[in-house]
């Protein structure tokens, strides 16, 4: 890739932001299998919630962190997150990026809430009463995705397995369910579990429905990172009949492959402890 494409990749990706120097080309560029270079990943799983506790967002980010850096992630892992550990996890993971300039994974899985078209990651010590609660004591994912975009790296990868039902149980039930649509930032893909306004099934085995085959699909050479969605898309559609459809929205001008080194697949389930 030349400079002149690096230049012009960067400045997309910082949107509004204006790139004031070129992006050394030992940090990333396009070959065969797509954007190559630093990968850095933040996995968070929270499951120990007060009021509506989860069975697998744990499962699926301590699986999560595995399957990353097998695939080549510089990959930290958070379980059970307090708002004080979303805040801080989350920027030192922008400065990061900022300072790498590295392909940039977000992983979240736990419950999510929207209220005004805002969409919030719960943390595990919220402790929601009223409506007026939900900004105070959750994390606005906006926050974060302002953060990526001022990071300045070639492309941001944000999977929300967030869309559990009834994050607040009996005390407050949310007028919508799941999260609100939207858009992807410039050079980056946001994935959910499920459409808007859905929500997503915990998995009746060690990890949700939708990180069951997310993890599955991410290992084959083959497939460019929109079609591990496509995939996960057809077979969470059909394992939950229909109920399920994740979604995703996508500002991406570059190929990107999961598996971009050819690992076999096998010696990945292999080395994850012969997990489907």
């Amino acid at each position: 890739m030349s400079n002149g494409i690096n230049r012009r990749t960067v400045l997309k990706t910082a949107g509004a932001l204006v790139c004031t120097s070129a992006i050394p080309s030992q940090f990333f560029a396009a070959s065969d299998k797509g954007l190559v270079g630093p990968r850095i990943a933040l996995v968070i799983g929270n499951s120990k919630y007060i009021d509506s506790p989860l069975t697998n967002p744990g499962n699926d980010a301590i699986a999560m962190v595995k399957e990353l850096k097998i695939l080549g992630f510089d990959a930290q892992s958070l379980i059970d997150a307090s708002l004080k550990d979303l805040t801080s996890s989350i920027q030192s993971y922008s400065n990061r990026l900022a300072k790498a300039k590295a392909v940039g994974l977000f992983y979240y899985a736990g419950h999510g809430v929207q209220l005004a078209w805002r969409n919030y990651l719960v943390p595990v010590d919220a402790n929601i009463d009223k409506v007026d609660d939900i900004p105070k004591q959750t994390f606005e994912l906006n926050t974060m995705l302002t953060a990526l975009t001022k990071a300045e790296n070639p492309m941001n990868i944000i999977i929300l397995d967030a869309c559990r039902d009834n994050p607040f149980g009996k005390k407050l039930p949310t007028e919508q369910k799941g999260l609100s649509q939207f858009d992807a930032p410039p050079g980056s893909i946001l994935s959910y579990a499920t459409a808007p306004g859905n929500v997503a099934s915990d998995g009746a085995g060690g990890n949700g429905l939708f990180t069951e085959n997310l993890l599955r699909e991410m290992r084959n050479p083959e497939a460019k990172i929109e079609d591990v969605f496509k995939r996960v898309r057809l077979k969470v559609r059909l394992a939950s009949k229909g109920q399920q459809i994740p979604w995703e929205s996508t500002s991406l001008e570059e190929d990107f492959y999961f598996n971009a080194a050819g690992i076999d697949p096998n010696s990945i389930e292999s080395a994850m402890g012969g997990s489907k």
